[in-house]
């Protein structure tokens, strides 16, 4: 029996309509130029930043937005809002890659030998029960009290409650996969349950992990400032989205920019995640092919 593999014509091809159909997805491409403007403002914070995040200035607290040296405002320590945003922006970039690496490192492997071994199904399904029944607080908590809040325990407590969701998606991919012809031709010819994943699977389950990584992310993004929010995740002087909203909480009726701004940036990294993330899906689903 033959196994038929698409030529490097067929997979350009489909590159083609793929990126055709996320160019034609005019949310989508909203939702690109946003992250475009996120990205570029956090690698580049410190030429973009006229100040560093934790210089204050006490002869000007509260500046409102557009005075002279101080674009955005200060907050009640006189340091600049702009310089704090764009790093904590940043702060909130490596927190969200970092959680989706974990997520996707830990998650993919497991959703793939659920799906394609039924046998360990029922121990990896038990093992994503347990991880459920602790929301990422919890752990968040667990771990500020084992070794103190930082940067590190909020990625661990973020990236372990998206693990159960990224072996859900992987599992529900592999079992759909693994009843395809080339599937079943592979097997036919002896090929190894790990030839079969890695060659056959794993490749087919790409664009399901790629949409739910943009999924994680704004998750991430959202949970990271609500732990340094709450003092367990990122600790004062570095910024932070989450320390910035929690400084501003007590100030809003005389300086409610100070809250704004940082708000603005979480919103604005979430939607454009969740644009970018919604094309993806639409671009990637094996049926717009035929509404092309």
């Amino acid at each position: 029996m033959t196994v038929l593999v698409p030529t490097s014509h067929e997979l350009g091809s489909d590159r083609g309509r793929v990126w055709g159909q996320l160019r034609r997805n005019k949310l989508g491409v909203i939702g690109g130029v946003m992250l475009l403007v996120v990205l570029v403002a956090g690698i580049a914070a410190p030429l973009i930043a006229p100040y560093g995040p934790a210089e204050v200035h006490f002869d000007a607290p509260f500046q409102l937005p557009g005075t002279i040296g101080y674009l955005l405002g200060t907050d009640d320590l006189g340091r600049d809002i702009l310089s704090r945003t764009v790093y904590g922006i940043r702060v909130s970039l490596v927190v969200g890659v970092l959680s989706v690496v974990l997520a996707v490192v830990v998650g993919t492997p497991l959703g793939l030998i659920a799906g394609y071994w039924r046998w360990l199904d029922a121990i990896v399904s038990r093992l994503t029960d347990v991880m459920l029944a602790f929301p990422f607080l919890i752990i968040a908590v667990a771990l500020a009290a084992i070794s103190g809040p930082s940067l590190g325990n909020a990625v661990v407590a973020l990236g372990i409650a998206q693990i159960p969701t990224m072996i859900r998606v992987v599992r529900g991919e592999t079992m759909r996969i693994r009843s395809t012809d080339f599937v079943l031709s592979a097997r036919t010819m002896d090929a190894t349950g790990l030839r079969v994943i890695f060659a056959h699977v794993l490749p087919n389950c790409v664009s399901a992990i790629i949409v739910q990584a943009t999924v994680i992310m704004p998750v991430a993004v959202i949970g990271e400032a609500l732990l340094s929010f709450l003092g367990l995740g990122i600790q004062p002087p570095t910024a932070s989205l989450g320390i910035m909203l929690s400084d501003a909480q007590q100030y809003l009726s005389n300086a409610p920019f100070a809250a704004v701004v940082p708000g603005l940036a979480i919103a604005v990294i979430c939607l454009g995640f969740n644009l970018v993330g919604d094309a993806l899906r639409d671009a990637l689903d094996p049926t717009s092919r035929e509404r092309t």
